[in-house]
């Protein structure tokens, strides 16, 4: 890996010249084999080294997301979009197109197996979707757009990671906030009077619609999110909205939804709005009944049995406290960060048969930053690294997310490229006497997120193309779906909970009642991710009006709440990049996510033998076959919905 310590704007250029540089030598090399000499070796694995000559850049582009240097991440963040656009351009180069349809008619290419035959079928669908087969004309007007869609992409994710808003409260207005929590605020001086800060990062906005009595201002730190990124972010979207049916169209889809969904598990736009539609037809009974619940308990504090969306998340709360005696601050005093990470690694660990070891004096980004080498068991070479940034600073990532910093493969002979990872996250950080508390959702998330660095550094696949999490993208969160199983396990809570001044486990009536609690509002809960991939998909199918905010308003009461005048949550809704068309995925994946953890409901969760099984069966392949191959392999039948249903407390 690089010295991050020493990372400059100048050693950021400089390599992602020098990436793109290589890269051009290596695919002068595959286009200057003549037809007739035509090999795998000197066409796909020239090809597969021009692509880690390229990856090797992944580092620097890396510090757009994490560097604190307003300069370095600024740098960072143009050279990403350079190499991005470079990258599209390759998909679209008639030479080495040519190279790849010559060896394609070889009689060693239709001979390939496994992997190799994988590597080639998808390099010549590539090509297709890219307008290979189109006129010259066409075919250069979609790597136009597609090099539009790069630049807009940059710009989108850096209007909601630099977005900067909150609210001002005085300390009584923030009843129902711990003491703690209120410390840890940022402080502005009006008039002589002290007012908070609660802006809109997770560890401040999540707490306090949980927790917050005053309903109005609860209210407006809702919407001040709904609008994160500004309206510029809307003309953003819509643009590229425009160009990516635009694509389509010149390729010979209906919609960007039928292209990008023919990748995926799902292959049609069909099977996605059935899905959809099926699931949300199951799901309203139980959100029918939450809401119902929600009512009941806010007429008993304030009069009223309203639900506005402002207020679901206070009283399933307040419920949790009242009926539950669930108390997230309480739970959050029994997870220190510190203990949450030995809970991880001991479970991750025993089950994978693998071990970390802390990398002493590794160089880091920033001092927060930690490094860890990962080993078989009994083995004294580390297979793969992962880096943990795991506090929030100005400016940095403001979700939580792993990212590949060098992909696994296979090399000569007996060699294996090691992978690299990162999970970046934005948890409280530790103050003088305050550790890092983390409220039961953030262990959840940071046992999901690191099912993203296992599923990434543990790979044996071949090729570069397949490694890791690099499979269908609506299947890719089903592994870590899965290990968020983990931390609802009784039995695993109490063996690394631990109240962070008496060292005392959770108590079983709170871990107990932690479990009971487990479905309180999962009806709402899932209407809402419901809502977030109808919305996406619909931008991006037949019928989309251009309108944006429209739709937004069209679909909103898939939620089970009235639309809130004056928002535009699609401004600030990152996925729209990335996931366009293919946010569905998380809701699509769970149903496998959770089939797999049948597995270790009936073997034992620390069951060795099953997790060696899932480690083979699942995260070494990566994406070297399809996902529904990978989960019937594993599972040993056809998987189904029912755990996921009964997750949702639908039976």
């Amino acid at each position: 890996m690089i010295e991050f310590h020493a990372l400059t704007p100048e050693a950021v250029i400089q390599a992602s010249e020098a990436a793109m540089s290589r890269c051009d030598e290596l695919i002068a090399q595959i286009v200057a084999v003549p037809a007739g000499e035509r090999t795998f070796a000197r066409t796909f694995g020239t090809l597969e080294e021009a692509s880690d000559a390229l990856m090797r850049a992944t580092p620097y582009q890396f510090m757009a997301y994490v560097a604190a240097d307003d300069t370095l991440r600024e740098t960072a963040r143009e050279w990403e979009q350079k190499l991005s656009t470079y990258a599209v351009g390759i998909g679209f180069r008639e030479d080495l197109y040519r190279a790849v349809k010559e060896f394609s008619a070889t009689a060693e290419a239709a001979a390939l197996e496994g992997e190799a035959a994988r590597l080639l079928e998808h390099t010549l669908r590539d090509y297709r979707r890219n307008g290979f087969g189109l006129p010259d004309e066409q075919r250069a007007r979609v790597q136009e757009l597609m090099q539009r869609l790069v630049e807009l992409g940059t710009d989108f994710r850096k209007a909601i990671d630099t977005w900067d808003d909150g609210i001002l409260a005085t300390r009584e207005e923030l009843a129902g906030m711990p003491d703690r929590w209120i410390d840890g605020l940022k402080t502005v001086d009006e008039g002589g009077v002290t007012r908070y800060r609660v802006s809109l990062d997770y560890p401040e906005i999540m707490p306090f619609m949980d927790n917050a009595e005053s309903a109005g201002l609860r209210r407006q730190l809702f919407i001040k999110n709904q609008n994160k990124g500004g309206d510029g972010n809307i003309a953003v979207l819509e643009e590229a909205i425009r160009i990516r049916n635009e694509i389509a169209t010149l390729l010979g889809y209906d919609s960007w939804a039928a292209y990008i969904v023919e990748k995926r598990m799902a292959k049609t736009r069909g099977a996605v709005d059935a899905f959809l539609r099926d699931l949300q037809a199951k799901v309203d009974v139980k959100a029918r009944a939450d809401l119902a619940k929600l009512g009941e308990a806010k007429q008993a504090h304030a009069g009223d049995s309203q639900i506005n969306i402002w207020d679901w998340w206070f009283y399933t709360n307040r419920l949790l406290k009242t009926e539950y005696a669930v108390d997230d601050f309480t739970v959050a005093t029994y997870f220190p960060l510190e203990a949450v990470v030995e809970g991880l690694f001991a479970v991750t660990q025993r089950l994978l048969g693998i071990r970390y070891e802390r990398v002493a004096g590794a160089s880091v980004w920033h001092e927060d930053v930690q490094a860890y080498d990962i080993y078989n068991d009994g083995e004294s070479a580390p297979l793969a690294r992962f880096y943990m940034d795991l506090y929030p600073r100005p400016n940095k990532f403001n979700h939580a997310a792993a990212f590949t910093l060098r992909p696994g493969r296979a090399l000569d002979g007996e060699a294996y490229q090691q992978p690299v990872s990162a999970i970046v996250a934005n948890f409280t950080k530790p103050g003088a006497g305050a550790p890092s508390l983390l409220r039961h959702t953030e262990v959840v998330t940071f046992f999901h997120e690191f099912g993203h660095i296992l599923h990434q550094t543990l790979t044996r696949a071949r090729f570069a193309e397949f490694s890791g999490s690099s499979t269908e993208r609506d299947f890719v969160e089903a592994p870590s779906q899965m290990l968020e199983h983990w931390v609802w396990d009784r039995d695993i809570l109490r063996s690394f909970s631990r109240h962070h001044e008496t060292g005392e486990p959770l108590p079983d009536d709170l871990l107990d009642a932690m479990i009971r609690a487990k479905r309180v509002s999962s009806g709402i809960a899932t209407l809402r991710q419901l809502f977030f991939a109808r919305l996406d998909f619909a931008y991006h199918s037949p019928g989309f009006s251009g309108d944006t905010t429209a739709t937004l308003r069209e679909l909103y009461p898939v939620t089970g709440f009235p639309y809130p005048d004056g928002t535009h949550f699609q401004s600030g809704f990152g996925h729209l990049f990335g996931y366009d068309a293919g946010y569905y995925g998380y809701l699509w994946s769970r149903v496998f996510g959770d089939d797999m953890f049948t597995r270790f409901e009936h073997a034992g969760v620390l069951d060795r033998a099953t997790g060696q099984q899932y480690r083979e069966t699942v995260l070494e392949r990566g994406g070297s076959v399809d996902g529904d191959v990978l989960v019937r392999d594993f599972l040993g039948r056809e998987p189904n919905s029912d755990a996921s249903l009964r997750e949702l407390g639908l039976e």
